[in-house]
């Protein structure tokens, strides 16, 4: 089982020489990887001690980068430092337009029902 690590301990872990980070809830030591990242180290330090989730996305790194990433992992950010994603609005319309239809074709339905019925 992994270790979990508060976001306030990886904030603490925010100079060049002793670099931190979080990347998808996990929590990376990047010190030693600073003087051989591609991009150079200081875009690394940038985001030391910082969710760097979206910055690592935003670059685009390939399979064999997010490979590299094991060998400095240190353990799972905290689930109380986790943000929940909020729901899109477009999930949130599909859901009501599908409310909706259901409640039309049942009260298209009942209304045929009744008409049908002999009296």
């Amino acid at each position: 089982m992994s270790k979990e690590i508060s976001l306030a301990t990886v904030q603490q872990h925010n100079k060049a020489n002793d670099l931190w980070m979080v990347i998808d809830n996990k929590v990376y030591d990047v010190t030693k990887f600073r003087d051989e990242h591609p991009g150079g180290a200081d875009a690394l330090i940038d985001v030391a001690g910082r969710d760097a989730t979206k910055d690592f996305n935003d670059v685009g790194h390939s399979a064999e980068a997010r490979e590299m990433l094991k060998k400095y992992f240190v353990g799972n950010l905290a689930a109380s430092d986790i943000k929940k994603k909020p729901t899109p609005v477009r999930e949130i319309g599909l859901a009501i337009a599908a409310i909706a239809l259901g409640i039309t074709v049942v009260y298209m339905v009942k209304r045929h029902l009744v008409a049908s019925r002999p009296y």
